[in-house]
């Protein structure tokens, strides 16, 4: 197929928001249940402009009523439609389970394939201040452990357009969990739409020195940490996961063999963990043999904390990172030391994306 070669700065919001609206022009079987779907913010700009380019017949206004929305969309896509449905948190999606994991997921199970449910789920996790501990979870293994579910987490634009693509035209419901902050990362890609097979890792950095399997956002956290490493010669291979469900892991166990060293970096707590299970495939693997134990770096094992002197130490982040690296490398705490002071010297202000954010919503 014929691609035009020109690309556009484009963020990750406005790569999901392309991908809706260029497909759902394209087929009318598309429909969008979310809370707020006029609202002129459009669900951190994800939503923008659906109006505009949508009848209103296939825009429906969602009630706080998450787990009769479901229904409806399940019911919707078994019939023949291909619904869209957005939560504004991750958190919203709980009142939802009963939905998501008996109906959603068992559907073409239980009928032999007969039935298909073709539906989109976006979760956003929060982060920020005005979170606090009930807006800012990353549950993503309580939807990866389901058989029947698909689960990605892009982290850059041009991934994101690609695979959310796929995800409209896939028959199995598909979790789609964006991280608040990816929706301000920017890249140059496509205009037109594209599709990113919903299948594998990609590698994101080159390095000889350590393997850092992370999950969404943190890949941004591990690129900041291999810049630093670098004025050191400490050369990191940075593997984004994307795809949580089904789980490839080709790419990570060849990169292991290079590297001989692995660490993983959940969005959520370690425990039960993305990282977990990366870890049990690795180690039920005889080729594999790492020179250390491997590290796992994720959320601090309690709540999120509101106040700003708590949550700097509460999420992984490129400092923690480099630190472990460090340690496991027998890098001079000297050369650590000044690492950290470089990066310290360039972070931003606490628990801010970037100077355009404003606030939780």
């Amino acid at each position: 197929m014929y691609m035009p070669k020109k690309k556009i700065l484009t963020t990750f919001a406005e790569a999901i928001n392309q991908a809706m609206i260029t497909e759902a022009k394209l087929d009318p079987t598309i429909i969008f249940i979310a809370q707020g779907l006029t609202d002129p913010t459009g669900v951190f700009g994800t939503l923008k402009n659906l109006e505009k380019n949508i009848p209103k017949n296939r825009l429906i206004e969602m009630p706080t009523s998450e787990n009769g929305a479901l229904g409806i969309a399940i019911g919707a896509a078994i019939s023949g439609m291909k619904p869209i449905v957005s939560f504004h948190r991750m958190e919203f999606a709980l009142l939802a389970l009963e939905q998501i994991i008996n109906n959603a997921a068992k559907t073409s199970f239980l009928s032999e394939g007969k039935l298909k449910v073709p539906l989109v789920i976006r979760l956003i996790i929060g982060r920020g201040w005005g979170q606090g501990a009930n807006h800012s979870q990353s549950l993503e293994t309580i939807f990866s452990h389901i058989p029947g579910l698909k689960v990605i987490a892009p982290t850059f634009p041009g991934d994101a357009k690609g695979m959310f693509l796929s995800a409209i035209r896939d028959n199995n419901p598909v979790i789609v969990i964006e991280h608040r902050w990816c929706h301000y990362l920017k890249d140059n890609i496509i205009p037109s739409n594209y599709s990113e097979p919903l299948i594998g890792a990609k590698i994101v950095k080159k390095g000889n020195h350590f393997t850092v399997l992370c999950v969404s956002y943190m890949v941004i956290e591990a690129l900041i940490a291999a810049k630093y490493l670098e004025e050191i010669g400490i050369f990191i291979e940075i593997i984004d996961l994307r795809v949580l469900r089904p789980l490839k892991l080709d790419k990570v166990f060849k990169s292991i063999n290079k590297t001989k060293h692995l660490m993983t970096v959940d969005l959520g707590w370690t425990l039960f963990g993305v990282g977990s299970e990366i870890l049990a495939q690795v180690f039920c693997r005889d080729a594999i043999h790492l020179k250390k134990p491997p590290i796992r770096i994720g959320m601090a094992d309690k709540p999120t904390p509101s106040s700003r002197g708590s949550i700097k130490s509460h999420y992984p982040s490129s400092e923690k990172i480099i630190i472990e690296i460090g340690k496991s490398l027998n890098i001079d705490l000297l050369k650590i030391k000044k690492v950290l002071k470089l990066l310290k010297k360039n972070s931003s202000p606490i628990d801010v994306p970037n100077n355009s954010f404003k606030g939780p919503f």
